[in-house]
């Protein structure tokens, strides 16, 4: 029965989101109100905290609604107005709009406007003719039906539905709006006893965050579009364009329409300016003005208010405002927005709900060690330097070492045991690793000053031993890469060697510093075995372990293989480069005291 339910899972999911979809649409009449009543709950909640403080909760409440509502009505019979006086004042244009339409034509005759015209007509024609003799019979047979005129409630004509319908919207988009506003934290603590219940942190941190960024993106907004609404009247107004005001706050108030509404704001006044301006030199200036305040706050002024504001990515965004407005119609297409940040903040706070957050943030996706590590197994060399510039571009360069490459080949090692990788595989990556080194090498060279290694200066004697050939190899390739400004002489030896043989050759090369890399997911029990032989041989010998790795998965600690003779243990290799960094250091100076005695 659990297999089952298992294997069922994917379609009871699916099928939940088709009775959600089919619920939200089917309770629209409700849900719609809802939501706008909540998004202008979030709106003026901060005037109504501010007025409270003198005037009480519920008279703050009323004030402020009562304001808005004012203002409303009055922006709207100032529109009314002025679009009736524009009406008025288009026969006026009459002459002006005959010149630009014998302009138009006098374009079409003669050139390939009018050859495209004369095709099209002939190929009118002809579908015509076709449809003359096809269906000849069928037209003496018609019936034409005229359909009686149908009232509405009380009487009204059908047409005046819609105009009635959105009136009672927002009638109980403004009810609901002042008794949210009034019983606020009521409605708060109610919600948190519904769905916080045990997990009260959880759920506060959820409706703050909801809460700040809905304000928040509807703050930068209305920035935006005031901004937006003062430089198109400036320019209307240096252009000519009549009623410039007017075009103004269209536009700016038509830009809290995603997308479509900087197109509508912008039609109605090139449309007046080809009626009302002689010429077409300003309509052109127009359209260009349109041009350039869209480049403008889009590239500079959304770049620099939105920067975070919504939190999610400009891709979802487009998907959701599709859906909305698919579900919602135009209220959709206004609300999309703020509904779908409160889905990307559920996302981020609600189990099982993950899923949103990560199709529709604007955070990456892929950690950084993540997304390097994905483009080396799609054998992308390119986009993986791309990501290492990224980080030596805000970080040191040293970090990219432990930040990106060794996980990196770290986890490749991991899959390959896992048989998620073949051998091949594997060495391809270590292959672009060591290509991708000498890439890394030279802009660190180009960054920062590296002080050459002196000949007065002993380097002191290393030897690298590779406890398992292919990563522990390239790893000790990066720790080389991080001590080349060092007097350091490495010597490298792979896992092939046996413990009797590294002894040998640690003595006969006055070896001092046996350097040991083995990296996890591989047991340290080999590395045991070999540190406590060379301990036991080499009294005095410093042994040092990488067991780097990153965090997730590298070891707790290293206290075994320190109970076994390691000098010390380190999990990253910047750790293990600043200990060799301060033994080269001590054996420079005892070298330069000897010559010094001597």
């Amino acid at each position: 029965m659990k297999d089952l339910l298992t294997s069922l899972r994917p379609w009871i999911v699916f099928g939940g989101c088709v009775l959600v979809v089919f619920v939200l649409h089917w309770a629209q009449a409700v849900l719609v109100p809802l939501a706008l009543a909540v998004l202008f709950a979030f709106v003026l909640a901060t005037p109504v905290n501010w007025l409270q403080r003198w005037l009480g909760r519920v008279l703050s409440v009323i004030v402020v609604v009562a304001l808005v509502f004012a203002g409303v009505m009055a922006s709207a019979w100032g529109v009314t107005r002025e679009i009736a006086s524009i009406a008025n004042d288009l026969p006026a244009y009459r002459l002006n709009i005959r010149q630009k339409i014998a302009d138009l034509r006098g374009a079409e005759h003669g050139g390939a406007v009018e050859k495209l015209q004369r095709t099209i007509d002939d190929i009118r024609s002809e579908i015509a003719k076709n449809d003359d003799r096809v269906n000849a019979a069928d037209r003496a047979k018609s019936v034409v039906v005229v359909p009686e005129q149908v009232a509405g409630w009380w009487g009204f004509p059908t047409w005046l539905s819609p105009a009635a319908d959105l009136l009672a919207t927002l009638s109980l988009v403004s009810v609901m709006t002042v008794f949210m506003l009034i019983e606020r934290q009521e409605l708060r603590a109610r919600l948190i006893h519904l769905f916080g219940s045990g997990r009260l942190a959880v759920t506060t941190r959820a409706l703050d965050e909801a809460a700040t960024r809905v304000s928040r993106q509807l703050l930068m907004q209305t920035l935006v579009n005031v901004t937006y609404g003062i430089l198109a009247g400036v320019g209307f107004w240096a252009i000519g364009v009549p009623y410039a005001m007017l075009w103004a706050a269209l536009a700016g108030v038509l830009r809290f329409v995603p997308y479509a509404g900087p197109v509508i704001g912008a039609t109605g006044p090139i449309l007046l300016s080809l009626a009302a301006l002689p010429g077409w030199i300003r309509p052109l200036e127009v359209v260009g003005l349109f041009v350039g305040l869209e480049l403008f706050t889009n590239l500079v002024l959304e770049t620099i208010l939105y920067a975070g504001a919504a939190g999610v990515s400009q891709v979802a965004l487009l998907v959701a405002i599709a859906f909305w407005t698919w579900l919602w119609g135009p209220f959709g297409l206004l609300m999309a927005t703020p509904l779908t940040v409160c889905l990307v903040v559920l996302g981020r706070h609600v189990t099982g709900l993950e899923m949103l957050a990560t199709l529709m943030a604007d955070e990456p996706a892929l950690s950084p060690s993540d997304a390097y590590y994905q483009r080396l197994l799609a054998s992308d060399q390119s986009e993986a330097w791309d990501l290492l510039q990224q980080q030596i571009a805000t970080l040191p360069a040293e970090t990219a070492y432990d930040a990106l490459m060794l996980p990196a080949i770290v986890w490749a090692k991991r899959d390959r045991e896992d048989e998620r990788l073949t051998p091949e595989d594997e060495s391809a990556i270590h292959e672009s690793t060591r290509e991708l080194l000498g890439d890394l090498r030279l802009a660190r060279r180009g960054r920062a000053f590296e002080p050459p290694v002196t000949p007065e200066t002993a380097a002191i004697p290393v030897l690298a031993y590779a406890a398992n050939a292919g990563a522990d190899e390239v790893a000790i390739e990066m720790l080389r890469e991080l001590v080349d400004d060092q007097p350091i002489a490495f010597q490298i030896r792979s896992g092939r060697m046996l413990s009797s043989e590294v002894v040998s050759f640690v003595q006969e090369h006055d070896i001092a510093v046996v350097l040991i890399a083995d990296l996890p997911p591989n047991p340290t029990s080999k590395t045991r075995y070999f540190v406590r032989r060379l301990r036991a041989a080499l009294p005095s010998l410093t042994i040092l372990v990488g067991r780097w790795a990153p965090p997730e998965i590298a070891d707790a600690d290293g206290k075994s293989l320190c109970e076994a003779g390691a000098t010390q243990v380190s999990t990253t290799l910047l750790d293990t480069a600043t200990h060799l960094r301060a033994l080269a250091a001590d054996y420079g100076a005892r070298g330069a005291n000897a010559d010094h005695a001597a």
